[in-house]
């Protein structure tokens, strides 16, 4: 690694800098990752390229948001991959803290969102939102950005951030940035190094399902028949479907009948022992 893009390890030292821009009167976006960088990363950071005169991208993988049984351990870390993707695409700097850093021994402190967080991912990963509400919270603080940019690929985590950032009034403007997809449709995800040759195969059919009952939805197939169908093809395709939902674009509510509002086709799959989650809009015309 050179001197060309800052490593910083310290929320000190992120805040040391971050002020100086703010001197300058530069506007600062952040854009939180767990790291093992893909391009669907790098596209969010080019989108606060967009919106900003300087980008933090933070690399930590979040220990509190993952339950004992899940992967945190083998979870991919990329470090030195990561600082030379940034640096080639765009970022200003890349913030790495350390678990001490981010979660001192005396660590006493959770931030919870109720509502959208006790649904869907919330029901399957009871532990996940207030792990990812914490650290969050955390990095706007150390950060203190202008702007933070999310994808739209974990569209309920999205939700749940709006949602703490407006009850706690934090003064970030949180950007939705759009789901990218390998050019089979599987949407671009860190944990899909997991995947074996032969579900590496099976997998973009998830996307074409859910595409397929977003358009089922728009042309007034009602919700009942087109969850049914859904979930056939997805099991028939030898997915194990954790959850299929279509639900409320804004609130994720569940829906009925035939759609009329903005809405969202969201689901959960085991390919063996990996989870894939993906979601698709409905937009009635």
């Amino acid at each position: 690694m050179s001197n060309r893009l800052p490593l910083i390890r310290t929320a000190g030292e992120l805040r040391k800098t971050v002020a100086g821009w703010r001197k300058r009167g530069e506007k600062v976006a952040l854009v939180p990752t767990m790291g093992a960088l893909h391009e669907g990363h790098l596209s969010l950071i080019r989108l606060a390229r967009k919106l900003a005169d300087r980008v933090v991208v933070s690399v930590f993988v979040n220990p509190t948001q993952f339950a004992p049984h899940e992967d945190y351990n083998s979870y991919p870390r990329t470090e030195e991959q990561d600082w030379h993707k940034l640096a080639a695409g765009g970022a200003d700097a890349m913030y790495a803290p350390n678990v001490h850093e981010i979660y001192p021994p005396d660590f006493a402190t959770r931030v919870e969102v109720a509502g959208v967080t006790q649904t869907l991912e919330g029901i399957s990963r009871p532990h996940f939102f207030s792990g990812v509400t914490t650290i969050v919270a955390k990095l706007f603080l150390q950060c203190l950005p202008d702007v933070a940019v999310f994808g739209e690929k974990d569209y309920q985590q999205l939700l749940v951030i709006k949602r703490m950032v407006k009850d706690l009034n934090f003064p970030i403007v949180i950007v939705p940035g759009p789901i990218l997809r390998e050019p089979d449709g599987l949407a671009m995800s860190s944990r899909n190094v997991y995947l074996d040759a032969r579900e590496r195969g099976l997998a973009p059919q998830l996307h074409a399902v859910l595409a397929d009952m977003a358009s089922d939805l728009v042309a007034e197939r009602e919700v009942e028949e087109t969850l049914a169908q859904g979930q056939a093809r997805l099991e028939g395709a030898g997915f194990r479907v954790d959850y299929l939902e279509i639900r409320d674009a804004e609130t994720l509510l569940p829906l009925e009948g035939v759609v009329r509002q903005p809405a969202r086709v969201l689901a959960a799959i085991y390919l063996g022992r990996v989870r894939l989650i993906d979601n698709v809009a409905v937009i009635p015309e």
